[in-house]
């Protein structure tokens, strides 16, 4: 193994805190990856790390050669991309990772279509609905859902964030139809819930057509942190719940769900769904990965028309 990939599985151990997870990076065991590690040690001829039975801290050395091991890597990946930018055709392996439903619904789909197109494409697809830190994960894209607040990360808008408020005809029955905010969110509601994003507000006008928005918070007497279930319970009757039209999988009536309150304003919260990369120069595979979940998507996305005339509602 050459010192560049000894130093590359020095940095990972670092930004992982730990050789484990270090490991699973690059499908080694925890002894290979140690040994690696000594080598490259044994070869510079000084400490990197001081270790102990449970953790390890980086030596005077150690700190000095990281900082060093960052830009070498850095200008690696530099070369790579400059490399891939004149191929005339998408090769070598992306890792991806986003939400679960997401990556269910949309993603896996676009990947059958990419991977058929390019075969020799090897791809990594991980699905965690809690956010993860692409850099120090080494995940080369990502797709999110809601605000960007990452300024290390470049962002592709390929979606809008299209809400409604919707319940069952059986919830409706049971507890009739809510005429304003107010006998809105006095009924049960179904909250999605995810460690530390809890979506119990509604922005909403107060009156139909209007640009005055007010905050309502819903009765989340059921709290779920998958949009699958969430959806489900919904159905089910247990209560309304405010979703991105992207979380439904066929059209509204098909699932015997209607849409609430169409005549109130209802906000977009400033969200959309992005691609989201680590790197300003997007390689080839990058760039053609993103433009294959584009086009299976649409544009518009193909699930604003699961609420027929929903352009003209929410407002």
């Amino acid at each position: 193994m050459s010192i560049t990939h000894q130093l590359s599985l020095f940095v990972d151990v670092v930004q992982q805190g730990s050789f484990t997870k270090a490991a699973a990076l690059h499908d080694m065991d925890n002894s290979s990856l140690s040994k690696q590690i000594k080598k490259l040690e044994s070869t510079l001829g000084v400490q990197l790390l001081n270790r102990s039975t449970r953790s390890f801290s980086l030596t005077s050395a150690g700190e000095e050669i990281l900082e060093q091991s960052h830009i070498l890597t850095h200008s690696l990946n530099t070369i790579r991309n400059i490399a891939d930018s004149y191929q005339s055709e998408p090769k070598g392996s992306i890792r991806v990772i986003s939400a679960i439903f997401f990556g269910q619904e949309y993603l896996q789909p676009a990947i059958t279509k990419f991977m058929r197109k390019y075969p020799k494409v090897k791809i990594t697809l991980e699905v965690e609905d809690k956010k993860t830190d692409i850099i120090s994960n080494q995940f080369d894209l990502a797709f999110r859902v809601g605000k960007l607040t990452d300024s290390n990360l470049i962002a592709k808008k390929i979606a809008k964030t299209n809400f409604a408020i919707i319940a069952s005809k059986d919830f409706i029955k049971q507890h009739g139809q809510p005429k304003t905010p107010e006998e809105l969110i006095a009924l049960p509601a179904v909250v999605y819930s995810n460690g530390e994003t809890t979506l119990d507000q509604i922005k909403l006008s107060e009156t139909p057509h209007s640009n005055i928005l007010t905050s309502y918070k819903m009765q989340g007497n059921y709290k779920v942190s998958d949009v699958r279930i969430m959806i489900n319970a919904v159905k089910d009757g247990l209560g309304y719940s405010m979703i991105d039209l992207f979380n439904l999988d066929r059209p509204l009536v098909e699932s015997n769900l209607v849409p609430l309150l169409t005549d109130h304003t209802l906000s977009t919260l400033d969200t959309g769904i992005y691609a989201v990369y680590p790197h300003k120069k997007q390689t080839m595979l990058v760039a053609e990965f993103i433009q294959t979940v584009q086009e299976h998507i649409g544009t518009p996305a193909y699930w604003e028309s699961y609420i027929p005339g929903y352009n003209d509602l929410y407002k």
